[in-house]
């Protein structure tokens, strides 16, 4: 039973045409899959990654028309790193930010690696970490049809910051429970509070790192447009996920048991602080319903949504997609 590293991270947007936009048109993602939510399937969820999608690179959206902003706060997924090949294109990327009118930090020094924070149209906070140290699990490949040099482009994610008001009952799951280890520390951007923790699992580095950041003199956060949904670990297949089921059952965290996503099988549960975790396996993957070529073009649906496909488009705003535009 082994936690590779950060499989996904689902976050909120009140607005899929303009999340599309950004993210293909300005950070340069690969629209891999435009499905919609299996929870609620009159609305879009937009999957973002690497060239293929492959599991570490997943960057997705559920859209809410009509959520509220979100209003930061504890019990949170607070920060998201999005991986870059090195400094050099730190660089890039701040010149690129600037183009677009986009709010950004200067380049700054996180947990021993240079970084840029910045924040989406929705207020959505993100970190380009730059992977110079060339550590731990492999990144992947962007898309060589982005307006983006692809030297320069995302190649998955990073360290995903927790904001929690007390460390040890979210550090208990994922050392006694999920088998990270505390690897360093480093301090808070917020003068007088403590140092963020630092925990890694599997092959470590930058896709597998958990940040935390102990901050009990804030309010819980309220989740909106802008927000963190959950954060998903990754795992190999199927067999190691029902093992994961099971632990999970046993330590006595209420969980979903087994859910079938299609594109990847999952267990969810949440840890004292009140976070959505989510445990996925590496496939089946994107590619199994669409050409590797045309990942994203048309909507997607997995087999048992496949026969409501007219009513679920009768329900959708078009997007008008065109990739490699």
């Amino acid at each position: 039973m082994n936690i590779k590293g950060i499989h996904h991270l689902s976050a909120i947007t009140a607005n899929a045409k303009e999340n599309l936009n950004f993210y293909t048109n300005v950070l340069g993602l690969r629209l891999v899959k435009k499905t919609v939510n299996q929870d609620d399937t009159s609305v879009y969820h937009l999957f973002y990654g690497d060239e293929r999608g492959n599991p570490g690179t997943e960057l997705t959206f559920f859209e809410i028309p009509m959520a509220a902003p979100n209003q930061p706060g504890t019990s949170s997924i607070s920060a998201t790193s999005l991986r870059v090949a090195d400094d050099e294109a730190l660089h890039y990327w701040k010149k690129r930010l600037e183009e677009f009118n986009v709010e950004h930090e200067e380049i700054k020094e996180r947990g021993g690696r240079h970084t840029i924070a910045f924040k989406d149209f929705e207020g959505q906070r993100l970190i380009f970490v730059s992977d110079e140290m060339n550590e731990g699990v492999p990144g992947g490949r962007s898309w060589d049809k982005a307006p983006v040099p692809q030297e320069h482009g995302v190649t998955g994610l990073g360290p995903i910051k927790l904001t929690v008001r007390d460390v040890k009952p979210t550090e208990k799951v994922l050392m006694d429970v999920m088998g990270f280890h505390k690897k360093d520390s480093y301090p808070s951007t917020e003068q007088g509070q403590p140092d963020i923790i630092v925990y890694e699992t599997g092959e470590g580095g930058s896709g597998a790192e958990i940040h935390i950041e102990e901050r009990p003199d804030l309010p819980f956060e309220r989740q909106g447009r802008g927000g963190v949904h959950h954060v998903a670990f990754r795992v190999e297949d199927l067999d190691e996920l029902e093992k994961w089921i099971e632990r999970i059952s046993n330590v006595g965290l209420p969980n979903s048991g087994f859910v079938e996503r299609y594109y990847f099988r999952s267990l969810y549960f949440r840890e004292p602080n009140g976070i959505l975790f989510e445990i996925a396996t590496d496939g089946p993957g994107f590619d199994g319903d669409e050409d590797i070529e045309h990942l994203g073009e048309t909507l997607a649906l997995p087999p048992y949504l496949e026969p409501q496909r007219e009513e679920i488009e009768a329900k959708l705003k078009p997007l008008d997609y065109k990739p490699g535009v």
